[in-house]
């Protein structure tokens, strides 16, 4: 089989899966409080140590989850970072960082791509707020450009570019294990250079035993997957595609494809059903047996290629080809990350833009700092049509148990 260019991999090696060694057991004749003490004493050190190393800037954005900073290196002034301090509230007293940040950490730590948001370091300061220092991008995210009717255009070229590298940073997250959970818009940042980076890891798990229980009220609900909503507990990497496929006709169509009002999750199952049909047996076989399953008593056939061609004709019929495939309702039948990679799509007409051609926004600064603020799951509160706020109906507090729902 040949190679899909769309699949050619970044100069980094994949990221090594981290093996947690066990704590060694305390000898009787070894003063255990003495060894801690020195532990955290060179901890101490190291922490004050890596912080020295940044001169924190202006104040970019400040939210109830976070303030962020511009920041430099002390040996270069040159080189600038976003330093994201993660304010210490009271639900999070007893571990001292909340849940979602430590996800967040964890999975950075372990991704190194060109088209993910780069963590440079981690480091405490004396008020025991956390501090992340990561790459400045300083364009902000893709919603803006999408939202920005009057002053942005763009073309096919540049939806294919954005999507092809979303697609190569969620196929790197999959063969490392690790699901994102939380992919649209205003979690796609761009870089001065005009590369998106996928970010907020606030929700991202390792895929675990096939067997394990997992949650299903995860992903901001208009990008959330009809499995989830039918309370599937066993899940895989086809949740992430059906979410860039969402993000997909969002760019084409410059609204949000999936927009039920209210935000209740019957109201998007009907949108769904209405936008792409309706659930059964003939289409998913084994979804009526799903413990959430509940559809509106009408039935609607799939709809037809030809009415999703007269609904998004500016990608062509190749493009239209791979957003059916990656909105399809049974998950087994989806396309995964490397399928979608692997499609026609990339090598049609017109082809990708190049990073120097694709359009830009100013006033990124403050735009990036609004985006590091927010918590894991949540949207800006940007408003949309109508004047709407931009809800986020996104998941209730997860349990964090080691990681895994």
């Amino acid at each position: 089989m040949l190679k899909s260019p769309a699949l050619d991999v970044p100069p980094e090696p994949p990221a090594k899966r981290r093996k947690t060694s066990p704590e060694p057991e305390s000898d009787d004749n070894t003063p255990a409080p003495i060894i801690n003490s020195t532990v955290k004493d060179l901890a101490a050190q190291l922490d004050e140590a890596e912080r020295k190393k940044y001169v924190k800037g202006r104040k970019l954005g400040s939210g109830q989850y976070a303030d962020v900073f511009s920041a430099h290196l002390l040996s270069d002034p040159k080189q600038v970072f976003a330093i994201k301090k993660i304010k210490i509230g009271p639900e999070v007293k007893e571990f001292g960082i909340s849940y979602d940040s430590l996800r967040e950490i964890r999975f950075l730590q372990e991704l190194n791509h060109p088209n993910i948001i780069k963590l440079h370091a981690v480091f405490s300061t004396k008020s025991q707020n956390l501090n992340l220092v990561l790459e400045y991008l300083p364009q902000g995210d893709l919603l803006r450009l999408i939202q920005d009717t009057k002053g942005t255009t763009y073309t096919p070229a540049d939806i294919k570019a954005w999507m092809l590298m979303l697609m190569r940073a969620v196929h790197f997250c999959h063969v490392n294990g690790i699901l994102h959970r939380d992919i649209k818009p205003n979690n796609l940042l761009i870089a001065a250079d005009g590369s998106i980076k996928l970010a907020d890891f606030g929700l991202a798990r390792a895929m675990a035993d096939p067997f394990q229980p997992m949650t299903y009220n995860t992903i901001t609900i208009w990008y959330r997957p009809p499995e989830l909503f039918f309370q599937a507990q066993h899940y895989g990497d086809a949740v992430d595609v059906w979410s860039c496929g969402a993000v997909f006709a969002e760019l084409i169509g410059r609204e949000v494809l999936f927009r039920a009002w209210p935000e209740t999750e019957i109201n998007m199952v009907r949108l769904i059903c209405e936008k792409v049909g309706t659930p059964t047996e003939d289409n998913w076989p084994g979804v009526s047996k799903l413990r959430g399953y509940v559809t509106p008593s009408e039935i609607i056939p799939l709809r037809p290629k030809e009415q999703w061609s007269a609904s998004f004709r500016a990608i062509g019929e190749v493009g239209v080809d791979l957003l059916m495939k990656t909105l399809t309702l049974d998950p087994r039948q989806r396309l995964t990350a490397e399928g979608v990679l692997r499609h026609p799509f990339w090598t049609s007409e017109p082809r990708p833009s190049k990073l120097r051609d694709l359009p830009r926004r100013g006033g990124g600064k403050e735009t990036m700092g609004e985006d590091l603020t927010q918590r894991g799951g949540e949207l800006p509160t940007a408003n949309g049509e109508g004047g709407k706020k931009r809800g986020d109906k996104v998941a209730k507090k997860l349990d964090f148990g080691i990681m895994t729902k």
